[in-house]
């Protein structure tokens, strides 16, 4: 994200809706962060029926965002992937977004990527939601995902 044109979504009324986070251990102290962020941003929007789990790594995250999205009203993927040397920053990056943007539309469940994918981990923590972050994705990833469950439930209607 370029840092302009946020529509500052702060929080939306999802109460009843059931949110299902999945985080990698991969820079733990960060993902950490991001999950309580999200968990607050679920309990900011009325959510109380949340789960969490933990995978290895960003790679994956799709599989067991797929297994919540089955199970929940809207999920959050959080990870972080940090371009070193090699191809594989964009081998990782490339799988983790079709993935999770095939999960979405198969399951037709909002699935928010909040895989920070960065080139140091001063950007990372620039979007962690720290407290001197200037984003906060595991936060804004959240509300985002439970206001496209709301559109959904609302289409829904007869």
């Amino acid at each position: 994200m370029a840092g302009f044109g946020d529509p500052h979504m702060q929080t939306v009324d999802a109460a009843g809706l059931r949110l299902g986070i999945v985080g990698a251990r991969w820079h733990a102290d960060l993902i950490d962060h991001m999950i309580e962020r999200a968990k607050a941003a679920a309990e900011a929007c009325g959510v109380s029926d949340v789960v969490v789990h933990r995978v290895a790594g960003a790679v994956e995250l799709p599989v067991v965002a797929q297994a919540l999205a089955r199970q929940c009203d809207a999920v959050v993927a959080i990870g972080v992937v940090i371009k070193g040397e090699t191809e594989h920053f964009e081998y990782v990056c490339d799988s983790v977004t079709t993935g999770l943007t095939r999960i979405a539309l198969d399951e037709h469940t909002p699935v928010a990527h909040g895989v920070l994918t960065v080139h140091s981990l001063g950007q990372a923590r620039d979007r962690a939601g720290l407290e001197d972050s200037i984003e906060d994705k595991g936060w804004q990833s959240t509300v985002a995902a439970l206001d496209a469950a709301l559109v959904l439930r609302e289409l829904s209607k007869p």
